[in-house]
């Protein structure tokens, strides 16, 4: 049974909310305030966290940005605050999913269940490897990606669709297949989130994000993975399973 921390300081919509997903058969706790629900994923370990942004003490903001600091825990901010610059700023944190309030419990539900649908995986997903240069490395099986040796911190939503650009380097996939493999079917209109999604991408792995080496858009067809080669480097720039110690 997936475990679901509710944070919000609403305490009916909680009490209603939470009943609703336990019969969609999550487990479900909750926390009135930030630092409480910071206490609660310490201590509870959630696989799922819906957060609201105004509350009292820690705000959402906060929150989220130290949820983050600790963990990839799937996050979807649940608030009134639905203008565009709110919600980049939440995407920003590292938010999988923003929900605008009011909303429908039914429609929350089916968000929350395709969330932890794409940051668990598939259970037929291909053998681990690894992209390995000069510049980047990205291990698929250890859910780690290097730059230059340094870890590069990413959210499990930029981490899925980072894999699925890569399992098909060389390809141009379209916004609707990206969104289909990273976010589900029913997200398949919403071409803002792959863009947003491609933005911080680059922001974290392109040593030049405005000109990027690994993540090409491909106007009027979608975005492909290219693997280099990068200046110096031949051999060494390739897809290839992981072994042992490798790099």
């Amino acid at each position: 049974m997936k475990k679901i921390l509710l944070i919000d300081d609403d305490q009916a919509l909680v009490r209603l909310l939470g009943q609703y997903l336990e019969r969609a058969g999550y487990q479900v706790y909750s926390a009135a305030d930030g630092r409480e629900g910071l206490r609660q994923l310490y201590v509870r370990q959630p696989d799922l966290v819906i957060l609201d942004v105004m509350m009292p003490q820690i705000d959402g903001w906060e929150t989220a940005q130290r949820i983050r600091e600790l963990t990839n825990t799937p996050l979807i901010m649940l608030t009134a605050k639905g203008e565009e610059r709110d919600r980049l700023r939440g995407f920003r944190l590292g938010v999988d999913d923003y929900v605008i309030k009011p909303f429908s419990f039914a429609e929350l539900t089916a968000r929350v269940g395709a969330v932890l649908q794409r940051s668990a995986g598939s259970s037929e997903s291909r053998a681990a490897q690894a992209f390995v240069s000069r510049s980047l490395v990205i291990d698929f099986d250890r859910h780690l990606v290097l730059r230059y040796n340094e870890p590069i911190d990413l959210t499990a939503t930029e981490f899925k669709l980072l894999r699925v650009l890569v399992e098909n380097v060389g390809r141009v996939l379209s916004q609707e297949y990206l969104l289909e493999q990273v976010w589900g079917a029913e997200y398949t209109g919403d071409v803002g989130y792959i863009r947003r999604y491609i933005w911080y991408l680059r922001q974290k792995i392109e040593e030049d994000p405005h000109d990027p080496r690994y993540i090409i858009t491909e106007r009027g067809f979608g975005y492909s993975f290219r693997k280099g080669p990068e200046p110096g480097l031949t051999q060494d720039d390739r897809l290839h399973p992981l072994k042992g110690e490798a790099l």
